[in-house]
């Protein structure tokens, strides 16, 4: 069981209205994405400073730490404080509250700090420590395969999910889905961000704010499956890794590495399965059920 973590309940709104004029010279009302500077503290030491639509600024901050390997444990960390008039997150540790040391305050934390990589793509990402650091030491569930008419009721429900890329575009967008129960399919969470970067990592904070496995879910991201998608997948312990879109050379090196199902170019009724088709069950398949 988690403790419970200080949150405040920052979220501003994710569009704003501006007036455009179209073809034939008219004035018209036209919602757009929000981007909004967040710079982020980790015990009052300034890390990074993410553009984000600011629904999810709370676990935008914690999912970051988690997927950068900052933080061990959401069991780390005592409050987490948004202050959009200092356009500032503020993550407090246990251990600066209760010895007065910060939690970056060792050789291990330094060590990360000090390599820094800023990552390719829409809405940038910073990865600092080694990418490749620990991979080894996933293991991912084989408990729970994927069905192909699984993954046609994940694609579908994505689709039909209201969102504001549908409502003012500019978005990338990520969603947590059940793979196990009656419930095989459902969208669990569904977030969307300035960049792909900030929308996996928000998720990663909610799964820990919620207490939620990845060992029996699929995840769904309408971004490329690049190197780091497929690393913060392992690392959330999601075995699923799907997409709309294509990916890369390294994303898939990696992901045969790693052992990881992923799935892209996503539309309709096709789709390409690029690495542990062990995984994966068609519905032609004998071992289907």
């Amino acid at each position: 069981m988690n403790h419970r973590i200080e949150l405040t309940q920052a979220s501003i709104p994710s569009t704003v209205q501006i007036t455009a004029i179209n073809e034939h010279g008219d004035n018209i009302p036209v919602d757009i994405s929000g981007e909004h500077p967040l710079t982020l503290y980790l015990d009052k030491r300034e890390l990074l400073t993410l553009m984000t639509l600011g629904a999810q600024p709370e676990a935008l901050a914690l999912g970051w730490l988690r997927n950068q390997r900052l933080i061990a444990s959401v069991n780390d960390i005592a409050a987490i404080q948004v202050d959009w008039d200092t356009e500032s997150v503020a993550v407090t540790s246990r251990q600066l509250r209760e010895t007065g040391i910060p939690l970056w305050d060792n050789a291990a934390h330094q060590q990360k700090l000090e390599k820094k990589t800023t990552t390719s793509g829409c809405g940038q990402g910073t990865v600092f420590g080694d990418l490749m650091a620990d991979l080894d030491q996933i293991q991912l569930s084989q408990a729970h395969p994927l069905s192909q008419e699984v993954l046609y009721t994940v694609m579908d429900r994505v689709r039909k999910h209201e969102s504001i890329y549908k409502q003012a575009g500019a978005v990338h967008g990520c969603a947590l889905c059940s793979n196990t129960g009656d419930n095989r399919g459902d969208i669990l969470l569904f977030v969307e961000d300035v960049g792909r970067h900030n929308a996996v990592d928000a998720i990663a904070g909610l799964m820990w704010l919620q207490g939620l496995s990845g060992d029996d879910k699929i995840f769904y991201t309408t971004g490329r499956l690049t190197s780091e998608m497929v690393i913060k997948c392992a690392q959330m312990g999601i075995p699923f890794l799907v997409s709309r879109s294509g990916l890369t050379q390294m994303g898939h090196d990696i992901a045969t590495k790693l052992g990881i199902t992923m799935i892209g170019r996503c539309q309709g009724k096709h789709y390409l399965l690029y690495t542990g088709a062990n995984r994966f069950i068609t519905l032609n398949s004998s071992q289907f059920a």
